[in-house]
């Protein structure tokens, strides 16, 4: 048996396609910290008041791009499990969506902080207590829409308003991707109050994954409808 051969079959066994699975998810993990770190030290600083919710938000715009780029290496990392390349990848897809997921990512940021700002300091505006049912769910339906706009400027090319429409549009034409997300949303939101920050922040490239295969129904009526 040649030495390609004897290679090739251990390229291909189980025990190796866990390996590399294991291996792709690290660096893109490294690569997501390497990105989001800037923003996110500070926030770990940061106390859990309401007064430091802007503070937040500009230290999260870094994740929108560095999210998009785990998506983006996750989904196009090639069937041949001998040439490996994650990282490069990665970066292939940060440049590619940088300036895409940033229109997404920032105006989301900016409504989130609005919506979180306003529910924090109700009492103080007047607002009455039962505003607060329609501002969280307001949050909920602008955070479903974003991760659904952010998988599809990920993988595809559209136009930003295109990915708007597209984003609101399998909110309703996907549920079980739109329930999907909520609890991932909702996971993610648990293991920040219960832990840190910073412990979600090492499960990125596991929630990446997660989100990549929860939203596959979308994606794939996506090349099926809109894909010539």
């Amino acid at each position: 048996m040649s030495a390609a051969r004897t290679w090739r079959q251990f390229g291909d066994g189980p025990l190796s396609r866990i390996t590399s699975r294991v291996y792709i998810l690290l660096v893109v993990e490294l690569l997501m910290l390497l990105t989001t770190l800037p923003g996110l030290l500070p926030m770990l600083l940061l106390g859990r008041d309401a007064s430091n919710l802007p503070l937040a938000a500009v230290g999260l715009v870094p994740v929108g791009p560095a999210l998009s780029a785990a998506l983006y290496a996750l989904r196009h990392q090639r069937a041949d499990l001998t040439d490996l390349r994650p990282a490069a990848v990665f970066w292939r897809g940060y440049r590619a969506n940088l300036a895409g997921v940033l229109r997404v990512w920032v105006p989301t940021l900016l409504w989130l902080t609005v919506l979180a700002v306003n529910l924090a300091y109700r009492g103080a505006v007047g607002l009455p207590g039962w505003w607060a049912v329609p501002l969280v769910l307001l949050a909920v339906g602008v955070t479903l829409g974003a991760a659904n706009a952010l998988v599809i400027t990920s993988l595809f090319d559209f136009r930003t308003r295109d990915v708007l429409r597209l984003a609101v549009h399998f909110l309703v034409r996907t549920p079980g991707v739109t329930v999907g997300n909520a609890l991932l949303v909702a996971a993610a939101a648990a293991v920040t109050t219960v832990f840190s920050e910073a412990v979600l922040a090492m499960l990125g490239s596991v929630a990446v994954l997660a989100l990549l295969r929860v939203s596959d129904p979308m994606v794939r009526l996506i090349q099926k409808e809109f894909l010539r």
